[in-house]
């Protein structure tokens, strides 16, 4: 269940005429990757074997990744640059094992409440993205600079911005991963419950 977090990419546009706020939308994507297996155990081994890549040499049980593209436009009036159309895009994929084997009642039912916690702490990573989203178009929308008539500092100050949310943001997935990923935490809960582990 670790995430793993595409380079966010800030596309700022060319400044130009004023168009209305359109706002930021997601777009989400799920792929699932096979596993098989009689036991909770077998079904761990085989998401060590077949999750997606997490650093070099792991693999994770499920991933959400990300990418962001921002489309900024705005204009200039008596030397005064104003952002007038903030969209910003949110392109969500998460990454979930799917059993592909018959599974026992007292198995499957197992396997239904470790998915459902694995669902849940993606989604939470998902939440937590679009949340980024939110904050880092209430923080450029509007944005005004003056003495700028090639909206040159507009731009500029509009990268810091986004720069600034993402980071912070950043810390936040980081700090969540870090509860549930502990000695003792929910993670640890999950499997134990799975393979079956009082």
């Amino acid at each position: 269940m670790r995430r793993t977090v595409l380079t966010c990419l800030a596309v700022i546009g060319t400044l130009c005429a004023p168009e209305a706020f359109a706002g930021t939308r997601a777009i989400v994507q799920t792929r699932t990757y096979d596993i098989t297996g009689n036991s909770g155990t077998a079904f761990i081994d085989a998401m060590d074997s077949k999750g997606p890549k997490h650093g070099f040499m792991t693999h994770a049980i499920a991933t959400t990744a990300y990418t962001v593209d921002w489309d900024l436009g705005g204009g200039q009036d008596n030397g005064v640059c104003r952002l007038r159309r903030v969209n910003g895009t949110l392109n969500l994929f998460y990454t979930f094992p799917r059993v592909g084997s018959p599974m026992a009642p007292t198995l499957k039912r197992r396997w239904n409440r470790f998915f459902a916690g694995v669902r849940a702490h993606e989604e939470t990573h998902g939440r937590i993205a679009r949340e980024m989203m939110r904050v880092t178009e209430r923080s450029i929308t509007g944005l005004r600079v003056a003495n700028d008539p090639s909206c040159d500092k507009a731009r500029r100050e509009a990268r810091l911005r986004i720069k600034a949310v993402y980071a912070e943001y950043e810390a936040r997935q980081n700090a969540f991963d870090r509860r549930e990923h502990r000695d003792g935490g929910h993670v640890e809960h999950l499997i134990a419950a799975l393979i079956g582990k009082p």
